[in-house]
């Protein structure tokens, strides 16, 4: 036999093996787990992963949940992001997973996300470091609450932002003349000068906030991809590979650029001719629990907190407002019974958002109903049983918090019902409803948008009190 010959017939011995093992590996935990809960695996390697980051509506499940919802109940099997996992769009699983933080379950983000975030981020951080960090969440918040200007810088800011849209150049594209607005993008601009303002004490107008923004929108989308050459698809083609790992490397070239930037804020505050602006800041370069890398990876994790959920979930309360003018209407009239009682340049305070409850109420199922965080990363420690169900350990967990097409309408306490259709025919699919009274609401086992357990959100009534006083001035200038 030639030496070309054994070369290639080696090759192909090391590809079947590598083959045999990949399909070994992939299938093995099924066959190791067999009380698993029921689910499919799909293809080698990538599993269900590309089914079900498939994008969808953000009022729904999309097809994936819901197919295998329908399929193998709230609680399933599957192969996501490499790696065996359970699926569960069960409120009781999910409260009871997060709830068992550090003792039965880990959080466990993908390695790209460590990449991009950075191994001092909250996000992915474990154990003690967690608490060290969440401790210093806390911290912010609590300042931030405390602070006199609070209240009227988000409102000074939404003046800003709502005020900008008059100057705006018509459209007249269509045959009339309209000013055209890209909400979403307006809330985003929105969200992220209010925490830039509360973390850095940086004004909307000041040039290196836009610059800040700039490159935090590109660390935004390198942190949502998913790149990955899968062959026999249309993913295989290599320019679209490479592309994507160009792709990467930029937004941690943005990730740095901001990191750069903040530093060099950092330093200035620290000069003895910088005077405290009673910002997040000071209260950060105060401790002496953290280094410097940790103090500029707490700042970006503090602008993506205050940033994405936020303008998303400002732009989901439209969009669901945006379908019925009744319920639009309700919610005019509460804001204009609230300045009504007010002089006409003074600010909003405390007490009048406890007044916008009918605001909170629509915030609250905004964030049942829309798609704000739909899920979170958790790995099991050991094998867990909870009911009927095992979860093997070393497991990935995924607990869905999105599942408002489960709960049958009848069973809800209504006070009023949006008149939003899904277009079949079915019931609406947003109403306003009471599963607990006032704030009580927030901590419920049945509505999750801010996590729970020890990851809870620690910011989550600072993005509700943004989206209520944005809505105010919104409804009260604008159809």
């Amino acid at each position: 036999m030639m030496v070309g010959d054994l070369v290639l017939l080696s090759a192909l011995v090391i590809l079947l093996a590598s083959l045999l093992a990949l399909v070994l590996s992939h299938f093995l935990p099924l066959l190791l787990n067999p009380k698993a809960p029921k689910g499919s695996f799909g293809w080698p390697l990538i599993g269900e992963t590309l089914r079900f980051l498939r994008p969808h509506a953000s009022n729904t499940l999309g097809t994936f949940l819901e197919d295998h919802c329908t399929r193998y109940g709230r609680v399933f099997k599957s192969h996501l992001f490499c790696t065996p996992t359970v699926v569960s769009c069960d409120q009781e699983l999910n409260h009871f997973i997060l709830q068992n933080e550090e003792r039965l379950f880990q959080c466990s983000y993908p390695r790209p996300i460590h990449g991009i975030l950075g191994k001092s981020s909250m996000l992915v951080v474990l154990g003690e470091d967690h608490k060290r960090l969440r401790n210093l969440s806390l911290a912010l918040v609590t300042s931030t609450k405390l602070k006199p200007s609070y209240l009227g810088d988000i409102e000074k800011i939404a003046l800003h932002v709502v005020g900008a849209w008059r100057d705006r150049r018509e459209d007249t594209t269509a045959g009339g003349r309209v000013r055209v607005i890209a909400f979403c993008e307006e809330a985003r601009k929105f969200a992220f000068s209010v925490i830039v303002k509360q973390v850095l004490g940086l004004s909307p107008e000041e040039p290196v906030t836009a610059r800040i923004l700039e490159d935090f929108l590109a660390f935004m989308k390198g942190l949502i991809s998913f790149p990955l050459y899968i062959p026999g698809t249309p993913y295989a083609k290599a320019v679209q590979w490479l592309f994507s790992c160009l792709l990467l490397l930029i937004h941690s070239q943005a990730r740095e650029r901001i990191s750069t930037t903040v530093k060099g804020i950092i330093e200035e505050r620290r000069s003895a001719e910088s005077c405290k602006k009673g910002d997040f800041l000071d209260v950060l370069l105060s401790t002496d629990e953290l280094s410097d890398e940790e103090k500029v990876s707490f700042v970006l994790d503090s602008l993506l907190g205050g940033y994405e959920t936020t303008s998303l979930l400002i732009s989901m309360v439209v969009y669901f407002l945006g379908q019925s003018a009744e319920d639009l209407d309700l919610v005019k009239r509460e804001h204009d019974s609230i300045r009504s009682n007010k002089g006409k340049e003074e600010c909003l305070t405390s007490e009048d958002y406890k007044k916008m409850e009918y605001t909170q109420q629509v915030i609250n199922e905004t964030l049942r109903c829309g798609n704000i965080v739909k899920f979170v990363h958790r790995k099991a420690l050991k094998d867990v049983r909870y009911k009927e169900y095992l979860i093997p350990s070393g497991w990935k967990v995924l607990p869905v918090f999105q599942r408002c097409s489960f709960e049958p309408l009848a069973s809800r306490k209504c006070t009023h019902s949006f008149s939003l259709a899904d277009g079949s025919g079915n019931e609406p699919m947003f109403q306003i409803f009471h599963t607990t009274q006032g704030a009580g609401q927030g901590t419920s086992k049945k509505f999750t948008p801010f996590g729970g357990g020890p990851r809870l959100c620690p910011g989550s009534e600072l993005a509700k009190i943004e989206a209520a006083f944005f809505l105010h001035h919104l409804v009260l200038n604008y159809r």
